[in-house]
């Protein structure tokens, strides 16, 4: 998991030991995909105390062999449609935090929100002064989705 976010060269890096606490805490709100063995993409997620309602998204990757393939969208649907089955099928909202120029990501949360037809809500959230004292990173606006509600495909 780490290896792919350093090898994404556009997503914050964190420890190995960050992956392997939340691939092993955040498994029921997280998703990984494998093809013959070989990690392919991720999806890191949790549901934060506050709003037990919403699956907030942490970290979204997919490897460079896999990109363009709706790897990124098949692993948000599942995800998210796994966690509504395990809340017995109780809306979901979905939450990310994403900088305005990552235009993948934006783009990605906006392909999720059309194919369940919920909106996108944009608000403040991280501040670039939080986030690096030298204003380096951007800053990360919440994108909130849905909720959704649509019912579940069992």
């Amino acid at each position: 998991m780490h290896r792919l976010v350093v090898e994404s060269k556009v997503l914050d890096e964190n420890s190995t030991y960050a992956y392997l606490l939340m691939a092993t805490e955040f498994a029921d709100s997280s998703i990984v995909a494998d093809r013959d063995g070989e990690l392919h993409g991720f999806v890191m997620g949790y549901h934060p105390p506050s709003r037990p309602e919403a699956l907030f998204v942490w970290q979204v990757v997919v490897a460079a062999a896999a990109r363009g393939s709706g790897l990124g969208g098949t692993m948000l649907d599942t995800l998210v449609e796994r966690v509504r089955r395990d809340r017995h099928g109780h809306p979901l909202t979905l939450e990310a935090t994403v900088a305005p120029s990552n235009s993948a990501s934006r783009a990605l949360f906006g392909g999720f929100a059309r194919r369940h037809g919920v909106p996108v809500v944009e608000l403040p959230w991280y501040g670039a002064e939080l986030l690096d004292a030298d204003l380096a990173h951007e800053e990360e606006p919440l994108l909130r989705i849905g909720p959704v509600t649509a019912e579940l495909n069992c």
